[in-house]
């Protein structure tokens, strides 16, 4: 099963970008409601001016006018500052784990179920008409108080709670205590999905959590595999192999995520901003990449890095078979490679070219073009 035809992708896109035109309409929602709010507060507010200084307005809808369109600017503004602090609970709920986030919510509604019962025998109480503001600042103090007072319990007592709920489930209980962190999104880069090696990592369980594909990615993996140069056709058409048995193997996990930025012209720029957004780490080979990534404090994994580290390191007196392949720079040397690329120059290793022998490992060199071992045949070391 191949990839989906470009005229699928768009319509998959079109499908993906619901959520992003349904936060901008909320956006736009939330600064018309105060524009207008504004402008009919201030449109009515005007009759509560005293008496004489309304009869001294000459032009009465003029002034309504006129102030309507001042506090129709000051909801404007309060709209924004609203819409901000929306996006910063939309993404503290995208943040939050899903046991915090469920624990807090009952936590909410318990505060103001209470709230109410006891707020309501309060409201049946007498009251002098010259106190009856009293009644429904009350009603906000507390349910206010109440609603907080029941968060903060849920986030002391919430995961203990979830532990009664669902006692059978060892995975659930650790989570829900904390002891154990639910695996992290990661996002892919075009030059992980052409490396190809990060299908070794999932197949071997190394690589945890859901793996996110953008869109822009699928889309320079498309431009690629159609390029006139060979190489990167060969390239692209590699990636779309990779990421086609991706989806086809794991497909739970491959999440192709839509979002994109016009604002941005490069490709490593959006991913930065994506990793960003998402506060999700990136997946990479790409060495310029990591470097700016790094500096933006995104964190980065490096599947080169990963190799490195994961080398055989080999000390003074470890002994293992090499292949002499080629003469050395200098006379009697012979030159190896291990499996991962490491040379290994081997002191009077000529005369065993095209053999392999046994070596003992006398040092090793860390060099700015990699790592050199040098050894010596175990046949010509003294008994």
């Amino acid at each position: 099963m191949g990839l989906p035809a470009p005229r699928l992708a768009r319509s998959r896109a079109a499908t993906e970008f619901a959520p992003l035109r349904f936060a901008t309409m909320l956006d736009a929602l939330i600064i018309l409601l105060f524009l207008i709010t504004g402008a009919v507060t201030g449109f009515l507010g005007v009759d509560l001016l005293p008496e004489r200084a309304l009869q001294q307005v000459t032009d009465l809808e003029g002034l309504r006018f006129v102030v309507a369109g001042f506090t129709a600017l000051f909801g404007g503004l309060f709209g924004l500052l609203a819409q901000a602090a929306v996006r910063r609970l939309q993404l503290q709920a995208r943040q939050m784990p899903t046991d915090q986030l469920i624990s807090r919510a009952v936590g909410l509604i318990l505060g103001l179920v209470i709230a109410n019962l006891i707020l309501t025998p309060i409201f049946l109480l007498p009251i002098p008409t010259e106190f009856v503001f009293l009644k429904p600042l009350a009603a906000v103090i507390g349910s206010i108080a109440f609603g907080m007072s029941g968060i903060t319990l849920a986030d002391t007592h919430g995961r203990t709670l979830i532990r009664l709920v669902n006692p059978g489930s060892v995975e659930s209980a650790l989570l829900a205590e904390g002891t154990l962190k639910p695996a992290i999104s990661k996002v892919i880069d075009t030059s992980c999905i052409i490396d190809g090696r990060i299908e070794a990592l999932i197949e071997t369980g190394f690589l945890e959590g859901r793996l996110i594909v953008p869109q822009f990615v699928l889309q320079e993996l498309q431009q690629l595999a159609d390029a006139s140069n060979d190489q990167k056709r060969s390239w692209g058409r590699r990636g779309l192999d990779v990421l086609n048995r991706l989806r086809e193997t794991y497909a739970p996990r491959i999440s192709i995520n839509s979002a994109d930025y016009d604002d941005i012209g490069t490709v490593d720029a959006k991913l930065v901003r994506l990793a960003q957004d998402l506060q999700a780490p990136l997946l990479t080979v790409d060495y310029n990449l990591n470097r700016v990534a790094s500096i933006q404090e995104v964190t980065v994994l490096n599947i080169n890095d990963l190799a490195k580290t994961l080398r055989p390191t080999y000390l003074p007196g470890d002994r293992f078979d090499l292949r002499i392949l080629k003469e050395g720079k200098e006379a009697a040397q012979g030159v190896g490679y291990l499996e991962d690329g490491t040379m290994v120059v081997v002191e009077g290793g000529r005369p065993f070219i095209g053999s392999e022998i046994a070596v003992m490992v006398t040092g090793a060199l860390q060099t700015s073009a990699g790592r050199l071992i040098f050894a010596k045949p175990v046949s010509l070391m003294p008994a």
